[in-house]
């Protein structure tokens, strides 16, 4: 009986594939209630599982729904995942500068329910462009421009889609074993045989310290290599922003700066990194000879122009992307070093200027944001702004502790 699996986990017993399969499939049918799996789920949370538990509850997640194939006509492929955080636009620049190397690369991902939006958000942003491909759309475009950037179908992992939902609203998103079923079951359905993972922790993150971050990429590379796929994974810090914008028009911006040499900084090497070992994962090159590609990509300018050619494939138009025509201000009233910046407080404050979506109902306001104007270590004096606001209206609240200053 469900009742007697959802008891065994709650006094720390270990679940067999069979006892997983049926209270999970049963949730998919509709048999198993919504307090039910909630019940479940918060065991799980506390007394964790094993491995073995998320080995077969991962293989259960995969066959819940299809399971892609691309390889078999266009070659060696690598995906990447982030678990996401405040500010994140990664994918816009390192789809083009690998995709620009002659790799293909199919890029699905999902919105953001949240702080920010999605990848998939920032993507809409763009007046046009498209993320609802159909498979024979995404074929056609590797083959015409070598890259997709699109939405996840959703014959990928429904399972998770149905489980994901649930764990929003009953406090089990920071599971670890929970994380690692979600994303990896995601990847494998997705057939790429290199599998790149950026696992962020702090205040922004999932996870809020860099020994969780650690447990988890290493959890994820042990499930990856279960199932044949080279697994690489980066720790990547989340406790203040990435890069100077939050908002997704305002990304857009940004990474497009990124990709044609204008910006320097912390989300530029990032993307230089992921990019240099996806590039080295495909090539079976060593990552330092692989950076030299891909800074040199953006430097010739090749890996900006595979952005426009992927953007204009499916529809879209950077010349009419728009921001917020209304700004504030936000100014320092101490003198002093920056020494913190809060990434939970900028997401926070992101959210209600109407760039996140706290229901999935919710809609984005995809010209609204932040840009940061001064960052960790800079010295400021009383009056300086410290970021500027892309805003709607004026209902907003600014946390006077989002900026350290000392």
């Amino acid at each position: 009986m469900i009742k007697d699996i959802i008891d065994k986990k709650r006094v720390g017993k270990e679940l067999s594939k069979e006892e997983l399969t049926e209270i999970f499939n049963g949730y998919l049918k509709g048999t198993v209630k919504d307090y039910q799996m909630s019940s479940l789920l918060m065991a799980i949370c506390i007394q964790g599982m094993s491995f073995d538990e998320i080995l077969n509850l991962t293989d259960i997640f995969l066959k819940s729904g299809e399971e892609l194939h691309y390889e078999e006509e266009f070659g060696i492929m690598c995906d990447k995942h982030s678990t996401g955080g405040i500010g994140d636009k990664t994918t816009l620049v390192i789809v083009p500068i690998v995709a620009s190397l002659g790799i293909p690369v199919i890029k699905m991902s999902g919105r953001g329910l949240g702080y920010t939006g999605g990848t998939i958000d920032k993507l809409e942003s763009i007046p046009g462009y498209r993320t609802d491909l159909t498979d024979k759309e995404i074929e056609e475009s590797i083959k015409k421009v070598g890259a997709v950037m699109t939405g996840q179908t959703k014959d990928i992992a429904p399972m998770d889609k149905m489980i994901y939902a649930l764990r929003d609203v009953t406090a089990t998103v920071s599971s670890i074993p929970l994380i690692a079923v979600s994303i990896m079951s995601k990847k494998l359905a997705l057939g790429a045989s290199k599998i790149l993972l950026d696992v962020k922790y702090g205040s922004g993150a999932l996870v809020s310290t860099k020994e969780d971050a650690e447990e988890l990429a290493e959890l994820m590379k042990k499930i990856g290599e279960k199932y044949g796929r080279e697994v690489r994974y980066i720790l990547s810090d989340m406790n203040t922003p990435l890069g100077k914008t939050v908002g997704n028009s305002l990304e857009v911006v940004e990474a497009i700066e990124v990709l044609r040499g204008e910006e320097q900084g912390k989300f530029k090497n990032l993307c230089i990194t992921l990019a240099s070992n996806m590039i080295s994962m495909v090539k079976n090159i060593p990552v330092e000879e692989a950076k030299l590609l891909a800074e040199n990509s953006i430097k010739t300018g090749s890996a900006y122009k595979k952005f426009l050619e992927i953007v204009k494939n499916q529809g879209g138009d950077i010349s009419k992307l728009k921001v917020s025509s209304k700004k504030y201000e936000y100014k320092s009233s101490k003198q002093g070093e920056i020494k913190k910046i809060d990434a939970l407080e900028i997401g926070k404050l992101s959210l209600s200027l109407g760039a996140g979506r706290e229901r999935k109902e919710d809609k984005i306001d995809y010209t609204v944001g932040i840009v940061l104007n001064k960052f960790l270590g800079d010295k400021v004096n009383i009056g300086d702004t410290l970021m500027t606001l892309y805003t709607k209206d004026d209902k907003f609240k600014i946390n006077s502790n989002i900026f350290e200053i000392e």
